[in-house]
């Protein structure tokens, strides 16, 4: 590959980062943290895109919000009983609620597995469409489907409609919080299933792998899935991102050639 090409792919990849920490041992300090290196990121290099959100524990918005000074860089926040879903549809609701109050742009909640296995679609849409209504329109919803339990492509495919057809804006892999996370086995089936309801509907829902993608090499094999069955229309970070916390630095290490350890 042309080394301007490969260059090129992995700053898109970079553009199309969800800078993520969730621990239980964060703090409101690592949430200003993460906020100042992307403001220092920015004024230190201002010929590269930003990562396309900061995502992080309903606790940490307020402090990420009242740091960041980056235009265009998304506050993404986990919800509804992240990362199980296992509690009552109103308190899903409210903690979405609130985390827009709190100013979040962006709500990553878990699809109702207990419902799932259970048979119980109709349980786990009404708790998407729920959270869609309380958190607004204009508030980004991510389902995130944990591909890992799921294993099946049957249940992957089900998970993925369900999403798509119950509000999500886009479907994700993965908490991070089991194995296996993100797959390039989910990816392909995940594409697929965004691609034939863009055929049915002529809605874009974006894509989101995440979970343990760390290199350069892993970031481009799910562009590259993106790329395949999607098409070029998808790679930018309003219908691609990637989850991750270490992939950053390994990222900006391959683009300059050296250590760059800035997030």
């Amino acid at each position: 590959m042309d080394k301007n090409i490969h260059t090129d792919k992995l700053t898109q990849c970079f553009s199309c980062i969800d800078l993520t920490t969730l621990n239980a041992t964060d703090t409101e300090a690592r949430g200003r943290l993460f906020a100042e290196n992307a403001n220092r990121f920015a004024g230190e290099y201002p010929h590269m895109p930003s990562v396309a959100a900061i995502c992080v524990y309903p606790t940490l918005i307020a402090a990420v919000k009242e740091t960041l000074r980056v235009e265009g860089i998304k506050i993404a926040a986990v919800g509804a009983g992240f990362p199980a879903a296992q509690t009552f549809p109103q308190v899903m609701e409210q903690e979405c609620a609130l985390c827009v109050e709190q100013g979040a742009d962006e709500i990553d909640i878990v699809l109702s597995l207990h419902h799932f296995f259970a048979g119980q679609y109709e349980k786990a849409a009404v708790a998407i469409r729920g959270v869609r209504r309380a958190i607004g329109a204009g508030t980004h919803l991510k389902v995130i489907l944990e591909t890992g339990a799921l294993k099946s492509e049957e249940h992957i495919r089900k998970a993925s409609f369900l999403a798509m057809e119950n509000g999500a804006d886009f479907i994700k892999t993965s908490t991070g919080k089991m194995e296996p996370a993100a797959t390039p086995f989910a990816a392909r089936i995940m594409c697929q299933c965004i691609a034939e309801y863009y055929e049915q509907t002529g809605k874009k829902i974006g894509f989101k792998p995440a979970g343990g993608i760390a290199t350069s090499e892993q970031a481009l094999e799910y562009y590259h899935i993106v790329e395949e069955i999607l098409g070029p229309d998808w790679l930018n970070p309003s219908l691609f991102r990637i989850g991750a916390s270490r992939l950053a630095n390994n990222l900006l290490k391959d683009i300059f050639g050296q250590d760059l350890v800035l997030f």
